[in-house]
C-alpha cells in the first residue's frame, strides 16, 4: 500500500471535488442529448427535462457552492500545515459525502441527500477548526 503525505491528500481532495462538480452534469448533458440538444439555447431547456434531469441540474449548481467552502478550508490546511489524521478523514469524507449527495440527489431521496450535505459541511467546518488550532499554536 503506498502512503500519501497529509498535504498531497488535501490537494488530492481538492481535485477530486472539482472533478465532483461536474459528475451531475454528465446526468444534465444525457437528457439533453436524448431530448434534442438545442445548441442556441441550452438554458431554454430546463424546464423540458425530466425530473432526475432537472434534481442533477440543481446537484450540480449546489456542488460549485460547497466545492468554494471546502477548497477554502482544504487549502487553509495546507497552508498551515494541518498534520491530522482527523484532517485525513475530513478531506476524504467531503469528496465521498458529495459524490453520494448527487447521487441522492438525482435519485430524489431527500434524507439521505440532506445527510451528505451536513457530512460534507462537517468535512469543511472541521478543516477550518484545524487550521485556526495549528495557526495558533
Amino acid at each position: 500500500m503506498f502512503h500519501l503525505s497529509v498535504s498531497v491528500i488535501f490537494l488530492y481532495s481538492i481535485v477530486a471535488a472539482a472533478a465532483l462538480i461536474y459528475a451531475p452534469f454528465l446526468v444534465v448533458g444525457y437528457a439533453r442529448f436524448s431530448l434534442g440538444y438545442d445548441i442556441s439555447a441550452p438554458r431554454t431547456m430546463f424546464d423540458k427535462l425530466p425530473p432526475y434531469a432537472q434534481r442533477a441540474t440543481w446537484a450540480h449548481q449546489n456542488s460549485f457552492e460547497a466545492f468554494m467552502v471546502f477548497a477554502a478550508a482544504a487549502m487553509m490546511a495546507y497552508v498551515t500545515g494541518v498534520n491530522s489524521p482527523w484532517a485525513v478523514v475530513a478531506a476524504m469524507a467531503f469528496v465521498v459525502a458529495r459524490l453520494f449527495y448527487s447521487i441522492f440527489y438525482i435519485l430524489n431521496i431527500p434524507i439521505l441527500r440532506s445527510l451528505m450535505f451536513a457530512i460534507g459541511g462537517l468535512g469543511s467546518v472541521t478543516l477550518y477548526i484545524l487550521s485556526l488550532i495549528q495557526a495558533s499554536s
